[in-house]
């Protein structure tokens, strides 16, 4: 199971310190929340700040996009120093060919979807992505609840990938705790974003290798 601790959920005036502790920690990814205040109603991490972070990181970067017109910004976004980036859905009027440009830029490529989006909207796409990311809160702030009908979305998207792209790796983003990861992973989520679970814990450390245990 690959952890990615959110960065969104980090202390914003000691960054580098929580940088520097999961790259001591047992887990594998930094998730990033790149949002403009348009796509999502909340702003978060530029280039600038994912620059400075790449600095100090020693885990790839997982770089998710909540941002309208997205395609714009895929060779900033490689330069700063993604090494996966994630678009959604509901904001690419042309998910094929920006799937296909940000892998010709080196990243992996992966696509989001909005709780309320179905699965069937990948059923063409699928082959091209390398991860999907199903967003179990309505993105834009962390500490929301997890919504439930997720589980029957990880069933479904599971399905579609062994038919179809069994390389595929399932991302689940929002609400993920020690109470909800053991059934998420045993459903087929391959790969846990955990924010306020981690980083509002009183041992960071220790939450991430009772994730990883």
């Amino acid at each position: 199971m690959i952890l990615a601790p959110s960065l969104l959920s980090a202390d914003f005036g000691n960054l580098k310190k929580d940088i520097e502790l999961v790259n001591e920690s047992k887990a594998d990814w930094f998730h990033i929340d790149v949002m403009d205040g348009a796509f999502v109603p909340n702003i978060s991490f530029g280039q600038p700040v994912i620059k400075c972070i790449k600095k100090y990181a020693t885990k790839p970067l997982d770089v998710h996009l909540m941002i309208v017109d997205p395609d714009r910004y895929f060779e900033d976004f490689k330069k700063v120093g993604a090494d996966i980036l994630t678009v959604h859905y509901e904001a690419c009027r042309h998910l094929d060919r920006s799937i296909a440009s940000i892998k010709q830029l080196g990243m992996k490529a992966g696509v989001v979807l909005n709780p309320h989006t179905p699965i069937s909207v990948l059923e063409d796409i699928i082959q091209e992505c390398d991860m999907v990311l199903l967003m179990s809160v309505n993105p834009g702030f962390g500490g929301q609840s997890f919504i439930e009908n997720t589980y029957n979305k990880i069933i479904q998207l599971k399905e579609l990938i062994k038919r179809k792209s069994p390389n595929c790796l399932i991302e689940v983003d929002g609400g993920v705790s020690l109470s909800n990861y053991k059934k998420l992973i045993a459903l087929g989520a391959d790969a846990l974003v955990a924010g306020n679970a981690i980083f509002g814990s009183e041992n960071p450390i220790e939450t991430i290798n009772l994730f990883k245990s």
